[in-house]
């Protein structure tokens, strides 16, 4: 089955006309129109109306999912702009939308009759694996992992962004974000053919060493980086906030922007944890990682204690050298302030800007990010 996919923008286009943000000034009138499918010749996508004789459709938490006469399954997991119109009492064969679930609200699972084979449903799912996902991924690209996370999102899918707007300041942003989420962004007036393979996706870095100042967007950088991934542990290094209001106030909004589906643990054991992991990690950060290493070593007064501080910064370079998952590390970039005014910060600084340099050689990726912008650190 051929889907031509004639417009990928949101429903205003992009740029929307009218608006002044400096997304929208970058293009041109008309660069994107507002997103558009058309499945079979016949099946447009978002919905204005009824589905035609043959075609199913089910509506629930993940999106709308169309499956055509010939048992191609589509799903548009993006807002829809309007209602779809229902002239009667729906049934999976007057092709109306129907919800996807029982009388009681809940989703059911299909029997494995209905699924075709080598194709896997969803831990909630509501049928086999699409064929086809046409996705929001700026509104939510944590939903893409968990489609993944619960195998509604495989090898063999196509995954094209739909919606895309001016949350996004660039084409060449959108590509970027795109190549990480393991998602195709197409020109308006592509054809898509269900019968051929996906694309591969673009390798990803299996190392990456994220640089920043305070508030310079790097640990948002870090979580969009695995967005997309079906499962992520975040690894949390710094205290707990225990009687410090204004820092579990930081805590909790960082927990509450990561995606659901993702760990958590609290720990200063990097090395270990990158010796045993078996998902993405997200270690953030290395600055409190190495303040609670100078703590727990008894290393900040005296040379007591810097040998062992040593020991563990060898230990942790070695572990990321040898990483076999994909981790992504967020650290301070602490040398481009005055001299530190105490003894103890400057401690502090000469060892974390050398840890940093460290891992920064064992690094496929490195990236400075200054004012929400992203500067990447090639060799």
């Amino acid at each position: 089955m051929k889907v031509l996919i004639s417009g990928t923008a949101g429903a205003g286009g992009w740029p929307s006309p009218g608006c002044e943000c400096a997304s929208c000034g970058r293009l041109d009138p008309g660069h994107r129109r507002p997103t558009s499918v058309v499945l079979s010749g016949s099946v447009r996508l978002p919905p204005t109306g009824p589905f035609p004789s043959g075609h199913r459709a089910s509506s629930g938490p993940d999106g709308l999912t169309v499956t055509t006469p010939g048992g191609r399954r589509v799903l548009y997991a993006a807002p829809l702009r309007s209602p779809v119109p229902q002239d009667g009492p729906a049934t999976p064969q007057d092709g109306l939308l129907l919800p996807c679930g029982g009388e009681d609200g809940r989703r059911a699972l299909p029997s494995p009759d209905d699924r075709p084979t080598g194709s896997r449903g969803g831990e909630d799912g509501c049928g086999p694996a699409p064929d086809l996902v046409l996705a929001d991924v700026l509104e939510r690209p944590e939903r893409l992992g968990d489609l993944r996370r619960r195998g509604l999102v495989g090898p063999r899918t196509h995954v094209i962004a739909v919606d895309v707007d001016h949350r996004v300041p660039t084409e060449a942003e959108l590509a970027r974000r795109a190549a990480l989420w393991g998602v195709r962004v197409v020109p308006d007036g592509t054809v898509v053919d269900l019968g051929e393979a996906p694309p591969a996706p673009a390798p990803v870095p299996r190392r990456t060493l994220l640089l920043g100042g305070s508030r310079s967007g790097k640990s948002a950088e870090a979580e969009l980086r695995l967005a997309a991934e079906p499962g992520v542990l975040y690894v949390a290094t710094g205290p707990s906030g225990e009687g410090d209001p204004e820092w579990l106030r930081r805590i909790e909004a960082h927990r509450h922007r990561r995606p659901a589906h993702w760990g958590t643990t609290e720990t200063t054991d990097l090395a270990g944890l990158l010796r045993s992991a078996t998902i993405p990690l997200l270690i953030d950060g290395l600055g409190t990682w190495v303040a609670a290493v100078f703590d727990e070593c008894d290393a900040w007064s005296g040379e007591n204690g810097r040998d062992a501080v040593a020991a563990r910064f060898d230990e942790l370079v070695d572990a990321w050298r040898r990483a076999r998952v994909r981790v992504v590390a967020v650290s301070d970039e602490v040398g481009l302030g005055v001299v530190p005014a105490t003894s103890g910060g400057r401690l502090f600084r000469d060892a974390l800007g050398r840890l940093n340099q460290r891992l920064a050689g064992e690094s496929e990726d490195v990236a400075l990010v200054v004012a929400g912008r992203l500067l990447p650190l090639p060799i």
